[in-house]
């Protein structure tokens, strides 16, 4: 934390997965939306973000932002294999070349 009550940066890898833990409540619609236009100007377009399974707040802040994002193909909750109830996987329209 910086003196004057301000958070430091946090570098986030962009690969894909985004683990929301961590990270303020108020800060995650805005994060989803810049780390989705990282990885699409990457080409990364599918991935999973982790919210965790807790009582749903987060979960709807996600699915709320994605639903919003004009270049989201489409998303859903993880499988067994991917974080079940607790992540969403995602999926992104390429951008125009």
């Amino acid at each position: 934390m910086k003196n004057n009550g301000e958070m430091d940066a946090v570098e986030i890898p962009i690969d894909g997965t985004l683990d929301l833990h961590g990270f303020r409540p108020a800060d995650i619609g805005d994060l989803v939306e810049a780390y989705l236009h990282e990885c699409r100007s990457r080409e990364i377009l599918r991935g999973r973000i982790i919210h965790g399974k807790g009582i749903g707040t987060l979960r709807e802040t996600v699915h709320a932002t994605l639903r919003k994002l004009s270049f989201v193909k489409g998303f859903r909750l993880g499988d067994e294999s991917s974080g079940s109830w607790g992540a969403t996987l995602f999926e992104l329209q390429p951008q125009d070349k």
